[in-house]
């Protein structure tokens, strides 16, 4: 599964940049949709051994060996202060690299890469969840769906002098 879906990420990476349209990654975290450029995504993992880290935040799962790299987990529904995934419920990871470091975004499920048109996108409205809109750089307003444009930057930088203490 990972390595077909990551072949795909690399093919639609190759046409990103050449028309008006934009590649998300989406994913599904507590019944919202987010979506990251693919640009943005290394790999996309399903379950994985992490190894927790004693006196860590509780947004970091712990770390996780990818290759012989650590990578940082970061639970993305903690960080946003959603309620914690149901017991025995999967769960997958969105491999991103910030500045040289890896980090794997724990989030409840992958959707498909999807491209949408650049003159869709909308500033974040007034009725996002403040916690959300702090980590949205917009929104694209689908026809079943709201896909939230996730700041992975942002995301990251809340707390990055605890995250990579944690590491």
């Amino acid at each position: 599964m990972s390595k077909g879906y990551t072949e795909n990420i690399a093919a639609t990476q190759s046409n990103a940049d050449q028309s008006d349209t934009q590649d998300f990654v989406t994913m599904l975290i507590a019944d919202q949709w987010f979506g990251i450029p693919v640009l943005g995504v290394q790999e996309v993992l399903g379950p994985q051994k992490i190894a927790r880290v004693p006196l860590a935040p509780e947004e970091v799962a712990g770390s996780l060996n990818l290759r012989g790299r650590i990578a940082t987990a970061i639970e993305v529904r903690k960080k946003l202060g959603m309620p914690a995934r149901e017991e025995g419920q999967n769960e997958m990871s969105i491999v991103v690299d910030r500045k040289g470091e890896l980090y794997s975004l724990v989030i409840d499920s992958v959707g498909e890469v999807l491209t949408v048109s650049r003159s869709e996108f909308e500033r974040n409205p007034p009725t996002l969840e403040p916690a959300v809109r702090e980590i949205s750089q917009g929104i694209y307003r689908l026809e079943d769906k709201l896909l939230v444009v996730l700041d992975v930057d942002r995301l990251l930088n809340q707390d990055q002098s605890t995250l990579q203490s944690a590491a």
